[in-house]
């Protein structure tokens, strides 16, 4: 019987880069309200946001996607043509096939890199840096592109007063390429498809071929909503709490790093309620840097953990070198954490 050859990857991998890009148009609260019964310091108290970023119609997923890994792979120092596999993790590109990660590896100018998408919500990014690092060291890709990306303003129901306030647009990438030491450590990811109903679409799009309106949701002018995102608020809220801080502690002990340890804490954003707690029941040191970019961001899914980093970095709040925690944590429920060294 043949003997396979083994794979030729690299020993460890690392994030060598990491660009954003946040649509132009910035929402205030005031303009949620115009739908919604409910007051700017409510929305404030409760999640902590104050602006978010909307997309217009030419900032699209792919056009989002682009801008953002310019800037990763800039950042990187690398070439789109060294590019092995681009992934990208998102919930709002509504053609089902092809996936949106050809469109962008074709324009971005890689040499014909495998490109494919993800479907995990906000722990989106966690799930394809963990592929990335696996491709590296398994030698099938130098380097991977790994993209979180979101239009939810398109999946936002308005007059939906639990979650209206919410979501924002953004695109957030980081190129990881190998390393000679250890820079993304073990994840620890799961899921828990018993609680699939606490964040879920409103409705599926096949009840849209029917033509049957009888069951479809309708805004108050009588029209047929489009499927929107929605959610149990407390649960998540005490499913985040409780659960994924000790998911975050498994990814520290996994990873041999102690709190006191960690300079940077970049948990998904989606609400700063969630994090505080977090830090909190982490007993995180004074002196770790926390991403709040949910204020000015809002809740972007996939994309809020490279949106966070990218921004930590240019403020000059987090340096590179620095060992930070992610986590991220959503709609299945799915979610995923590592510790990781910033580029």
């Amino acid at each position: 019987m043949a003997k396979i050859k083994p794979s030729k990857g690299a020993p460890y991998a690392r994030i060598l880069g990491v660009g954003g890009y946040r649509p132009t148009r910035v929402v205030p609260n005031e303009v949620i309200l115009e739908r919604i019964d409910s007051s700017d310091e409510w929305i404030r108290s409760r999640s902590g946001i104050e602006t978010r970023h909307w997309a217009s119609p030419e900032e699209t997923v792919a056009a989002m996607s682009i801008e953002a890994s310019g800037k990763a792979l800039a950042s990187a120092g690398i070439d789109a043509g060294q590019i092995g596999a681009v992934v990208v993790s998102t919930v709002s590109h509504f053609s089902q096939t092809p996936a949106i990660a050809t469109e962008i590896a074709d324009k971005l100018g890689t040499d014909k890199a495998a490109a494919f998408d993800i479907s995990a919500g906000c722990a989106g990014f966690g799930y394809g840096l963990t592929l990335a690092k696996g491709m590296i060291v398994e030698g099938s890709a130098e380097y991977v592109l790994v993209i979180g990306v979101e239009r939810l303003s398109d999946l936002t129901d308005l007059e939906d007063r639990a979650t209206a306030f919410l979501f924002g647009d953004g695109a957030g990438a980081v190129v990881v390429g190998p390393s000679q030491e250890p820079a993304i450590g073990p994840t620890v990811w799961g899921s828990e498809g018993d609680k699939a109903e606490t964040i879920k679409q409103t409705v599926p799009w096949d009840r849209f071929r029917t033509g049957d309106v009888s069951e479809l949701p309708l805004d108050s002018a009588g029209n047929v909503k489009f499927p929107a995102i929605t959610q149990e608020g407390q649960a998540v809220f005490r499913w985040a709490v409780f659960e994924m801080a000790k998911v975050a502690q498994q990814a520290l002990d996994a990873a041999g790093i102690a709190p006191d340890d960690l300079d940077v804490f970049i948990p998904h954003q989606a609400n700063v309620r969630i994090i505080d707690s977090m830090v909190k029941t982490l007993k995180l040191p004074e002196h770790v840097t926390v991403a709040r970019d949910i204020r000015t961001t809002g809740n972007t899914s996939a994309a809020s953990i490279p949106l966070a980093m990218e921004r930590l970095l240019a403020t000059g709040e987090a340096k590179s070198g620095d060992t930070a925690l992610v986590i991220g944590f959503g709609a299945g429920l799915v979610y995923a954490a590592t510790v990781v060294t910033l580029p």
